[in-house]
C-alpha cells in the first residue's frame, strides 16, 4: 500500500505553547480515528525552525553545520503524518482532516516506491 506524508505547516514564528486543550484533543481524535482504520503508521511534532541545524557540504568534501532551517521560509513543517493509504484520494480526506484538528495549512504527498530485490 502506498505512504503518503501529511505535513502541516506552521509560520515561522509558531508558538506551540499557544495551543489550547480543544485542539490537543482534536488532534488526539484525528489520531485515534487514523489508528483505528489502519492508516497511521507513524506521526511527529517538531521543534521550531530556528531549532534545527542544517549541514552542507563543500567543495573540499568538508562537512558545515549552522544553526536555522536548510531553506529560508516564512513557513515550515511543524509536524506530520505517515499515513497508509489506498490512493491520493484518501490521502487527502485525511489531510483535510488534519487542516481542521490542527488549524494549520497541510501539505499531503506519495513516497516513491522504493525498488524492491
Amino acid at each position: 500500500m502506498p505512504q503518503y506524508l501529511v505535513a502541516i505547516h506552521h509560520p515561522d514564528n509558531y508558538d506551540a505553547s499557544l495551543e489550547d486543550d480543544a485542539m490537543v484533543r482534536d488532534i488526539q481524535a484525528l489520531n485515534d480515528e487514523m489508528v483505528a482504520a489502519g492508516a497511521w503508521f507513524f506521526a511527529g511534532g517538531l521543534q521550531s525552525a530556528p531549532r534545527a541545524k542544517s549541514l552542507r557540504k563543500q567543495a573540499d568534501g568538508k562537512v558545515v553545520i549552522t544553526d536555522g532551517p536548510y531553506i529560508e521560509s516564512k513557513e515550515h513543517i511543524g509536524g506530520f503524518w505517515i499515513l497508509d493509504a489506498a490512493n491520493m484520494d484518501e490521502a487527502l480526506a485525511w489531510g483535510s482532516k488534519a487542516v481542521v484538528a490542527c488549524r494549520a495549512p497541510v501539505e499531503v504527498r506519495e513516497f516513491l516506491a522504493m525498488p524492491t530485490e
